[in-house]
């Protein structure tokens, strides 16, 4: 792991910390005890306070701890949307909560092809299953793969993992619009990716 911050011209810039509103410094100063550093897409969020304020919210929800949805799940979910999305600055920091969460590189180095994969267990693939079929445009979760959801999930389960998806979807378009690098958290070996996914390296 590592806590590198990387020089690079982003398409917004963002602002010197002590010019953001005051109620904002607090989700910073959690960034920094929690990576390391303050995130980068966090200060451009933030040019927006209150846009930024309910994005920050809205994942503290999704990802906390009493969450019906298991961690290591959700950061299966987290990487691999932004496998498919491009975004190298969310399969950075997501591969490594991942790693950490798994303790291992194993399922991070895998998940491009998971399909050919023999490391994860028919919850998992049924979950990457749905969130393929979420987040790329030419496919659609048909009435079966739905169904299949029902084997594992509670409607309410449902639901935040749908949310989630979205969620993380929004996140890595709006990092990868902007042209975020990675910030240094996880070196990933180069893979071949799927349609236009990309390596952090």
């Amino acid at each position: 792991m590592l806590t590198i911050c990387l020089d690079y011209d982003m398409r917004v810039t963002e602002k010197p910390i002590v010019s953001y509103p005051c109620y904002l410094r607090p989700f910073f100063w959690n960034q920094k005890r929690k990576y390391g550093q303050v995130l980068k897409p966090a200060l451009i969020w933030a040019r927006v306070p209150r846009l930024f304020a309910a994005i920050a919210i809205l994942y503290g929800v999704l990802d906390r701890k009493s969450s019906p949805i298991d961690p290591v799940l959700r950061s299966l979910i987290t990487v691999r949307v932004s496998q498919i999305n491009g975004c190298r600055f969310c399969i950075d920091i997501n591969s490594a909560v991942l790693a950490k969460r798994t303790g291992s590189m194993n399922k991070v180095e895998a998940l491009a092809r998971w399909q050919e994969s023999g490391l994860f267990d028919n919850k998992e693939r049924l979950v990457l299953d749905y969130v393929e079929a979420v987040t790329y445009t030419d496919r659609r979760v048909d009435d079966d793969l739905s169904r299949r959801l029902y084997e594992y999930f509670n409607e309410g389960e449902i639901v935040e993992l749908t949310g989630l998806i979205a969620f993380q979807n929004l996140s890595s378009k709006f990092n990868s619009a902007l042209d975020f690098p990675a910030q240094g958290f996880c070196r990933l070996p180069e893979t071949a990716g799927h349609n236009n996914e990309k390596s952090n390296v």
